[in-house]
């Protein structure tokens, strides 16, 4: 017999007709390449070059509303490859998903935003930087995985810390003018 609640084993468990289902619910609704840039731009040249390349890899996450219930979560990473005789390689990659939220609360919502799907959109556009660099004609760019739900913590606690030192030097002037 099923456990009340248990979603695994209780099929008693079906979204209900006519607009009465208020069960939260987040998931993907599809994912896709927004905007691919791809340079090489010494080539043939640059593959004579022997010397180590730095690499500059950055990272961006936005979040766009389509309507009350679907956002457009973008994931941007640029990597560029430079070396003493000059760039190997710049790609820019901008790789989204539309994210389908219901009944679900503010902070729970922003932070499935913010880390959730991130985390979950990576391993696609990681796959997409390999292949392009691969395709220049250089080693497959294997980006190591992103702890994208420690960065969201770390990136909340600035925030509440940026905003206390303001509310305690806006007290602190507040204070000095009585």
């Amino acid at each position: 017999m099923a456990d009340e609640g248990d979603v695994l084993t209780n099929l008693d468990n079906q979204p209900l007709g006519n607009g009465a289902d208020n069960q939260p619910t987040a998931g993907f609704l599809a994912q896709y390449i927004k905007d691919l840039s791809v340079e090489n731009p010494n080539a043939p040249a640059s593959f004579q070059w022997t010397d180590a390349p730095q690499m500059d890899l950055q990272f961006n996450i936005a979040v766009n509303n389509v309507s009350d219930e679907v956002s457009e979560v973008e994931l941007k990473i640029n990597a560029s490859a430079t070396c003493e005789s000059g760039q190997l390689y710049m790609v820019e990659l901008l790789y989204a998903g539309l994210v389908g939220i219901r009944n679900l609360p503010e902070e729970q919502a922003h932070m499935f935003m913010f880390a959730e799907a991130p985390r979950i959109l990576f391993p696609f556009a990681r796959r997409v930087m390999a292949d392009a660099t691969r395709d220049m004609g250089f080693q497959p760019l294997m980006v190591d995985p992103i702890d994208f739900n420690g960065l969201y913590i770390q990136r909340m606690q600035e925030r509440q810390q940026e905003d206390g030192s303001a509310d305690a030097s806006m007290g602190g002037q507040a204070g000095g003018n009585a």
